[in-house]
């Protein structure tokens, strides 16, 4: 059933960061050599980068235990740039003037059901059917304005996206007088939405959030001209709450807005919204002094679903949640939830005759596909299936660990999470093959509902198959990515050391 054929070519594509033992030549930077304290970075410390975004390129079918074949040389041709090309000029020709339009786009079908066959590094589910809602894509529907404002334009999925919202405000547990949401593009735009709040009701504050926060946090941080700090991460990737009380302390004349992760991008890790809190009542902070968003992309869709997970909830002094759509439900385009307090939207709020609605939202035009997508996935899931979903995704990651863990590659895993960490592919095919997500030395899959046992079986062992023919990859240095996936503070002794098996 499964292809166990090497990909075409192993040529080692051996970056000049991948060096052995011998060779390591890196010098850490001051302030990250053992024993010394993690400095403190501004947001715009050019040495700051964010972590990798979670984008894919396919999110079709192709999620069962069948490994889809390669395309061959002449059906690729057909994807080239080329063939593909728009003629401009009126007689219509083209490069590739005998291939229809019909043969390109089935090609291209067969192309997505392979690599979705092999997706394994972005946090995707594939297991969807969202064939019955096919008949409305000949609509286009617009959600444009607020959601709970209708406009006069009548094309729209008001009412599904409003049932979305009230599902999302229950499980969180926000009273139904009290919240504001809608249904956004992304996660990234949830993420905007929630910091836009927060600097709007505390243009003075300092914005905090850890080194491995996605990207957009900081990006808003850039957007919206505010002070923050990135601040260090203990090994397994979450905030170092010791350096987050003492910069805290240093601006206690200042309102603190705080970017909470509910699981980071590329290890999983969630911050201890508990202990934030207590650090910020220690501090003197008041409630009316801080402002607390929680980045929940992946995870915050997972949790409630845990037994004896922390709760991330409205009772708690929180501010806004900001999930992604598409990630733990599924759906065929990137779409999001941003869920907030009624009271601090006013503070953004403005009123526009045209729409005959106010506007309340990052984008003006909203896709109201995503919004009747996501009442779909909810309605058919239900809360038992999702419970599976997220019983399915942990109880697998775990077996990857465990299946890597036998085969002597370094890999963890974070507790409530389904991101599995491990060293880095030398051979970069390998990690093109599987689309793996990577960051220096290290590379990550997200277990999805879509990732069978099966599959995991096949990756692994293709990855002893790469490490027999290309070698393994080695710390770049001593606060490399690897070297704190190595770190006891994980705990456990199953951790396999990094060898050259090539050698033995």
């Amino acid at each position: 059933m499964f292809s166990l054929a090497r990909t075409a070519t192993r040529a080692c594509t051996r970056r000049s960061l991948y060096r052995f033992a011998s060779s390591i030549t890196d010098t850490p930077e001051k302030g990250e050599i053992e024993g010394e304290v993690d400095p403190i970075r501004e947001y715009n410390d050019p040495n700051l980068l964010g972590t990798p975004s979670p984008w894919a390129v396919f999110d079709a079918w192709g999620a069962g235990d069948q490994i889809e074949a390669n395309l061959s040389d002449e059906e690729m041709r057909l994807l080239d740039k080329e063939a593909v090309a728009i003629p401009f000029h009126s007689d219509h020709s083209a490069p590739v003037a005998d291939v229809s339009e019909s043969e390109i786009l089935e090609t291209y079908d067969k192309l997505l059901k392979r690599r979705s066959s092999v997706h394994f590094g972005y946090p995707y589910n594939l297991m969807y059917d969202h064939s019955e809602l096919h008949p409305f894509m000949k609509y286009s529907i617009n959600n444009l304005g607020d959601p709970f404002v209708t406009s006069n334009y009548g094309v729209h999925s008001r009412q599904f996206e409003v049932s979305v919202i009230d599902f999302f405000a229950n499980l969180w547990k926000i009273d139904k007088s009290d919240y504001w949401g809608y249904v956004t593009t992304c996660g990234t735009e949830g993420n905007l939405h929630g910091i836009l709040l927060a600097r709007e009701c505390h243009p003075n504050g300092v914005l905090y959030s850890s080194r491995e926060t996605h990207y957009s946090i900081f990006k808003a941080a850039r957007y919206y001209r505010m002070d923050a700090k990135s601040i260090p991460t203990l090994p397994m990737g979450e905030i170092d709450y010791d350096a987050l009380e003492k910069e805290l302390s240093k601006n206690l004349d200042r309102p603190a807005i705080i970017n909470v992760n509910i699981g980071t991008t590329v290890k999983g890790a969630v911050d201890d919204l508990d202990r934030i809190l207590r650090i910020l009542k220690s501090l003197g902070f008041t409630r009316d002094r801080f402002h607390i968003h929680c980045d929940g992309a992946l995870f915050a869709m997972m949790m409630p679903f845990i037994e004896y997970a922390p709760e991330i909830s409205f009772e708690k002094p929180i501010d806004s949640i900001a999930v992604s759509g598409h990630k733990m439900l599924g759906c065929p385009m990137p779409c999001g939830i941003a869920l907030t307090r009624k009271s601090h939207v006013k503070k953004v709020e403005q009123k526009i005759e045209y729409l005959n609605s106010v506007d309340t939202t990052i984008m003006g035009s909203r896709n109201g596909q995503a919004a009747l997508y996501l009442w779909y996935s909810l309605r058919k899931k239900g809360v038992s299936g999702i419970k599976e979903d997220v019983r399915h995704c942990l109880e697998t990651a775990a077996y990857l660990r465990d299946t890597l863990t036998a085969a002597g590659i370094t890999c963890r895993l974070n507790d409530l999470s389904s991101t599995v960490c491990l060293e880095r592919p030398m051979d970069e095919n390998f990690i093109k093959r599987w689309q793996l997500a990577c960051e220096d030395d290290i590379a990550h899959v997200v277990v999805m509902p879509n990732v069978t046992r099966e599959k995991i079986d096949v990756f692994v062992k293709e990855f002893q198959d790469v490490i027999k023919d290309d070698g393994r990859v080695l710390p770049t240095n001593e606060t490399s990515p690897l070297s704190k996936l190595m770190s006891r503070a994980w705990g456990g002794a199953d951790i396999a050391p990094v060898r050259d098996l090539k050698a033995e």
